[in-house]
């Protein structure tokens, strides 16, 4: 089963992205890659409850089992030794990426308290998108009594695109609030 949001960049998105970014080749189009979904979780350095906490949590979100991360060095004023666990993450691409991204756009977002938009400027040059979460407990398939410590995440959609105005075009059509763009006032 393709979808959803899969079908539509086919049929929908891609003629659109071809006609106003003027390109001939379909290799060319600008494409999603891959979404990273990554958990900190400084408080496993005293409790690895919290780790296996956030790691069934990443794995209930993304669909699959999540990799745990290690410190790369050791910081004394934190108490942090190298190699300890101190995270996970998940890589999602293909049917996956896809479904994640339409529940993120369509439920996710909508239910963050206080939500005007995600910014427009939260691009790193090569086209691809990073976003935060402050709690985990926006997604519906967690459950409240299970899940009790906050615990924040963050998102990371990966393109094809050479530039950040031709990510922005492409994650604009397929549904992501941005804010809307400041107005300049001519004097």
């Amino acid at each position: 089963m393709v979808p959803r949001l899969q079908e539509r960049y086919e049929k929908e998105i891609r003629p659109v992205l071809a006609e106003r970014l003027g390109i001939s080749n379909p290799m060319a189009i600008p494409k999603l890659t891959k979404v990273v979904i990554n958990m900190g979780v400084g408080s496993a350095i005293a409790d690895k409850k919290n780790l296996d906490m956030a790691a069934d949590a990443l794995a209930e979100i993304a669909g699959q089992r999540p990799v745990i991360t290690r410190a790369r060095k050791s910081i004394a004023g934190f108490k942090l030794r190298e190699g300890m666990p101190i995270g996970c993450k998940v890589t999602l691409r293909r049917q996956r990426m896809y479904e994640f991204l339409d529940r993120l756009i369509s439920i996710v977002l909508p239910r963050v308290r206080d939500f005007r938009g995600v910014s427009r400027t939260a691009f790193d040059g090569h086209g691809n998108y990073s976003l935060s979460l402050s709690e985990q407990l926006v997604f519906p398939e967690l459950n409240p009594d299970k899940y009790t410590k906050p615990q924040g995440m963050n998102i990371v959609i990966c393109t094809t695109a050479g530039d950040d105005a031709a990510a922005l075009l492409l994650l604009e059509q397929m549904g992501m609030p941005f804010k809307a763009a400041k107005e300049s006032s001519a004097a």
